[in-house]
Order: structure tokens, then sequence, then C-alpha cells
């Protein structure tokens, strides 16, 4: 053992092979000196030596982040579709454009996007007065749209003008979302008929890492 991990820790009288050493910190006037919490401290009851400098890394982990003012701590979404691109491709406008921004996008294959989920929102003062829930009808419809814009581009040769919204199955709803919330919804094409214009996709919605809502969609495309 070097002369830095000597003076961090010091061995327990030699003791028998049933019961275990016990590892304790001391100090040192030439050394640097370790403190850890108490509930730090049951992971340094160990024979291995490395235990000590993982409970270590720990704190030092966890200082840096407390170091970090919060507003710093999370990136922001990123944008591969603005607002203004959106209302490019789908032709929905106020009160019933739910997407706001596409934060990834693989052609003919899937979208991720997001929706702001604000007390301004018109659905708001009848859903409910008391207690703002998201209708559960509006997370389909904004998943939906996300699904449009996925099957109006090229790729896939969706028209604007022939695009419309043909049945969900196998929908779930797993938690409420609320005013405050930012509703994170992937839209994945799983199936094609381009003789019929007849899309499959599959779509998940989710608050942070919750999943909030689940569902097949069927989208079609042609004249009427």
């Amino acid at each position: 053992m070097s002369a830095t991990s000597s003076s961090l820790m010091s061995l327990a009288p030699a003791q028998s092979l049933s019961q275990p050493r016990r590892v304790k910190l001391v100090q040192s006037p030439t050394s640097l000196s370790v403190s850890l919490p108490i509930s730090r401290m049951l992971c340094l009851k160990s024979n291995h030596q490395r235990n000590l400098f993982a409970c270590c890394s720990l704190n030092v982990q966890d200082s840096a982040g407390q170091d970090t003012p919060i507003e710093k701590r999370y990136p922001a979404f990123p944008t591969v579709m603005d607002i203004n691109q959106i209302r490019e491709i789908l032709p929905h406008r106020f009160p019933f454009l739910l997407v706001d921004r596409v934060i990834e996008y693989n052609p003919g294959v899937s979208a991720v996007a997001i929706k702001n989920v604000t007390i301004n929102d018109n659905f708001f003062p009848g859903h409910f007065p008391e207690r703002p829930i998201m209708p559960g009808v509006l997370m389909i419809e904004a998943m939906a749209q996300v699904g449009g814009l996925v099957m109006l581009q090229p790729e896939v040769g969706g028209s604007r003008d022939s695009f419309f919204f043909a049945g969900i199955d196998k929908v779930r709803f797993r938690k409420p979302v609320i005013a405050g919330d930012t509703l994170v919804m992937r839209m994945t094409l799983v199936k094609f008929q381009k003789r019929f214009g007849i899309a499959k996709m599959e779509g998940k919605a989710y608050v942070g890492c919750d999943l909030v809502c689940e569902g097949e969609f069927l989208m079609a495309s042609g004249s009427v």
C-alpha cells in the first residue's frame, strides 16, 4: 500500500477469517482528509480499497452538481423543425395546432415532437376549472399531428390536401397531463400500404420519463 493510501485509512487488528475487517478513516496533517456522510460510510465496510474511492467520487459529483444553478443543469430540447416549419406542413391552425416543436425526425420512419402544455390553453377553463387536466382526446390528436409530420413528407408521398386521421386502437392513458407539463410524443411508421394510401403508426407520449399515453394509429391519404 502506498504512503498516500496508508495515510487515508488504517486497518483494525487482525481478526479471524470468519469476521470481516473494519476500515476506518483517519486524519493526517500532511495528507488529504476525507469526510463522508453516515449513509455513505456503510460502503466502507469492505475488504476492497476501491470501495473507498468510489464513495469519495460520489461526494465529488454531488458537490459539483450543487454548485451548478438548477437553470443551467438541464439542456433545452433541440430544434429540428420550429413552429413556422410545422405550419408549412400541417394544415391545422389555432386553436387546434397542438405541436410546438419537432426535436427528432427520421425521414419516412418516425418523428418526435413536443407540446408545451400551459394554463393558457383554451381547453383548461372547462377541463377542469379546479384541476386543469389535458383532455385525452387532445393528446391523441396531438400525437396524430406528429404522425402527420411523418406522413406528409416526400419520403412517404403524402399530400397536405389529402391527409386524414382514420382510426385508433389499443389506446391507454397512463397518467394525467396537467398545465406546466411538456408532452413529448414519438410516432413511428409501422406499415404503409402505398397502393391504398393507408399507414399504421405506433405512438407513445411522455412527461419526463413517465409514459402517459400510447396507442396504435391509422392514417389515410387520398381523395374523399
